[in-house]
């Protein structure tokens, strides 16, 4: 569950109360996620954990969100839940419906903090590799689409959906080579492609 993961660097950090503090939360593709350069007005903090499922991650909310107090979270997961459907391909519905549950969790304890949640959809997948391909399903994508149009479905009040397909997909739905570290993963200019449209959303807030 990884509940000791921060402890060490919990004690370092310095809340700064003439700062928003925002927080990324979720699984490698959260834990990678530069923050955005020249906001000062705000303090970026990460507490994501690579390889985390939903339910792993909703496990240690308490311990490593909740006192940090945050102004806004920032949602990426899922991920390693639905990547296991070519494994368990019997257990597909109960794996999206364990997403489901998870994500709603995380939205209402986040809420029940006064935070606002910006809840980013599942980003898309890049280019299967050929090696991969013989243990893969096209029902991780369908599912992807399935958790995404739930989580538009959690949308209102303090609760923004930030679409990532738009930002990193090309005509195909799959990740932009320039964006991808792996098919799972992107590089550091993906997350530079995320945070122009994270800037506007955050600007948003502000008003």
């Amino acid at each position: 569950m990884g509940l000791t993961v921060y402890k060490d660097t919990d004690q370092q950090i310095e809340i700064n109360p003439q700062q928003t503090r925002v927080v990324f939360f979720g699984d490698s593709r959260a834990y990678s996620w530069t923050f955005p350069s020249g906001l000062d007005r705000f303090q970026f903090i990460n507490r994501s954990i690579g390889a985390q499922t939903s339910a792993q991650a909703i496990e240690r909310f308490d311990e490593h969100i909740v006192p940090l107090k945050p102004q806004i979270i920032i949602v990426q997961i899922c991920i390693n839940d639905l990547k296991t459907i070519p494994l368990f391909p019997n257990l597909k519905r109960d794996i999206i419906a364990t997403c489901k549950t998870n994500l709603e969790r995380i939205v209402s304890e986040s809420l029940d903090l006064g935070a606002t949640v910006i809840l980013t959809t599942i980003f898309p997948l890049g280019e299967i590799p050929i090696e991969r391909r013989i243990v893969w399903s096209d029902d991780v994508a369908v599912a992807i689409d399935d958790v995404n149009a739930y989580i538009y479905s959690l949308e209102g009040g303090n609760v923004i959906v930030f679409d990532t397909v738009p930002v990193l997909a090309n005509e195909q739905g799959i990740v932009r080579e320039e964006y991808s570290r792996d098919f799972l993963h992107l590089n550091k200019a993906g997350y530079v492609a995320l945070n122009e449209k994270l800037v506007d959303i955050l600007a948003v807030l502000e008003k």
